[in-house]
């Protein structure tokens, strides 16, 4: 018995979903390598992430936003002033809050970053893709856009 053409198609699209989460794993990993993340915890990662798109802001503000309990979002900010990637100031409309803003070194480590993982990624593409499959590749990321795009 054949399989009807809808259920090949939604079987191909599973596998193709299954192969395309592991190939993005894997660049996502290998471009963390190459921007010497070095110890940051994945929340820590994305505080950094949420100050530098969203701007400055306090603990509960980044608690609500990343999904998390202001009791759990403080030792990740703490560890983070340590390292030098946040400062806080007084807030200005409420003195009991901090405002908490990335520093100019966390400022710069992350242009660091996305500088050589940037670099790594364009050698890696010229290095082991012919011109035309250069080409190719370019129309798979139009392709992908779509499933992101709005």
């Amino acid at each position: 018995m054949n399989a009807a053409p809808d259920d090949l198609s939604e079987t191909q699209a599973s596998v193709l979903a299954q192969d395309l989460r592991t190939l993005l794993s894997k660049l996502k990993r290998r471009l963390r390598e190459q921007a010497n993340v070095g110890q940051l915890t994945p929340s820590q990662a994305s505080i950094l992430l949420r100050l530098e798109t969203d701007g400055p802001a306090t603990a509960s503000s980044l608690a609500r936003a990343e999904g998390m309990r202001a009791q759990s979002v403080r030792p990740v900010i703490i560890a983070l002033q340590d390292a030098g990637f946040v400062t806080g100031a007084p807030d200005p409309n409420d003195g009991r809050q901090t405002v908490l803003s990335l520093t100019d070194t966390c400022l710069g480590w992350i242009q660091e970053g996305r500088a050589a993982r940037q670099d790594w990624l364009a050698r890696t593409i010229q290095a082991r893709l012919s011109t035309q499959q250069q080409v190719d590749v370019a129309k798979a990321v139009e392709l992908l856009k779509r499933l992101v795009d709005d």
